[in-house]
C-alpha cells in the first residue's frame, strides 16, 4: 500500500502545475515501460532518461524481472485499485514510472543538415504527441515547440508518443528568434492556396511550420515564410488534422 501523502503526490503530477514544481512527469503502460528501461541502460541512446520511480503490478514485474534488476530500489508493487488512484488513465495499463523532466540544448549541426519541424501553437496533447511519433518515424531528430504549443510532458502528450519522446528532442522556444537564428534555412508552412506540395521542388534542409489546428500558421510565423505549400485535396473536407497533415508533408521532405 502506498502512502496517502504518496498517492497525493503521484496524482498531482496529472496537473501541469506540479509537474513544473518538481521537475518529474509520468509514463503509463507495458510497452513505453519497458522502453523507458531499455533506454534508461542504453549508452547510445539519443539522451538518457533519469527514473524517479517504477510503479507495477505484481505480474509485470515478474514477467520484467531482467530489466528491472537495476532499478529494485526504486521499483514498488501495487495493486490494480491502487494504479488506478495513481493514473491518469481510464483503463490502468501494468505500470506506470515516474522520470526526470530533461534537460538539453538543440543541437544546431542536426538542424542544419537535415528538417526541422516547427509547431506554431499545437494546443491539442494528443496532437503533440502524434507529431512526435510521426517525427521518430522518418528520423526527425528534433522538434521545435512555439511557447503556447502543448506541454510535452501532459500524460495524454506522452502516452500518444507512444515512446518516441526518448528518441525525439523537443524544445519551447520563441519561434521567430529560432528561425532568425537559421536565416540561411528556407521556412516552410501549409497554407490555403500555397504551392502544390508534390510539385514544389522542395529542400532537404529546411525548416517546416505547422500551424494551430483552428487558426493555422499564426501570422508573425506566416511573414517569415519562405515557401508556401498546400496539400492539395480531392474530396470535400474542409481540412486535415494538424498530425495528419504532418505525416504528408514529412513523407514528402523524407523522399527527397
Amino acid at each position: 500500500m502506498l502512502s496517502k501523502a504518496k498517492v497525493k503526490y503521484l496524482s498531482s503530477l496529472k496537473s501541469k502545475k506540479f509537474r513544473q514544481k518538481y521537475n518529474n512527469f509520468v509514463a503509463e503502460g507495458d510497452k513505453i515501460a519497458i522502453e523507458i528501461l531499455k533506454n534508461a541502460q542504453n549508452s547510445t541512446a539519443v539522451f538518457t532518461t533519469e527514473i524517479e520511480a517504477i510503479y507495477g503490478l505484481s505480474e509485470w514485474i515478474e514477467n520484467n524481472t531482467s530489466l528491472l534488476q537495476p532499478f529494485q530500489a526504486i521499483t514498488t508493487e501495487v495493486d490494480k485499485v491502487t494504479l488506478q488512484k495513481i493514473s491518469s488513465l481510464q483503463t490502468p495499463n501494468q505500470a506506470l514510472i515516474v522520470l526526470k523532466t530533461f534537460d538539453y540544448s538543440p543541437d544546431k549541426a542536426v538542424i542544419q543538415s537535415d528538417f526541422t519541424l516547427l509547431l506554431d501553437e499545437i494546443q491539442d496533447p494528443g496532437n503533440l504527441g502524434t507529431i512526435l511519433r510521426i517525427a521518430d518515424w522518418f528520423g526527425i531528430k528534433n522538434i521545435i515547440c512555439s511557447k503556447d504549443c502543448a506541454d510535452l510532458y501532459n500524460p495524454k502528450t506522452i502516452q500518444a508518443t507512444m515512446g518516441a519522446f526518448l528518441r525525439v528532442k523537443t524544445f519551447r522556444v520563441d519561434l521567430t528568434e529560432f528561425c532568425a537564428t537559421f536565416k540561411e534555412l528556407p521556412v516552410y508552412g501549409a497554407v490555403l492556396g500555397g504551392s502544390n506540395l508534390f510539385q514544389t521542388q522542395l529542400e532537404k534542409k529546411a525548416l517546416i511550420v505547422i500551424g494551430n489546428e483552428g487558426k493555422g500558421i499564426s501570422e508573425s510565423m506566416l511573414q517569415l515564410l519562405t515557401h508556401r505549400i498546400e496539400i492539395p485535396a480531392n474530396g470535400q473536407a474542409e481540412s486535415l488534422n494538424a498530425a495528419i497533415a504532418t505525416g504528408i508533408i514529412c513523407a514528402a521532405f523524407r523522399n527527397l
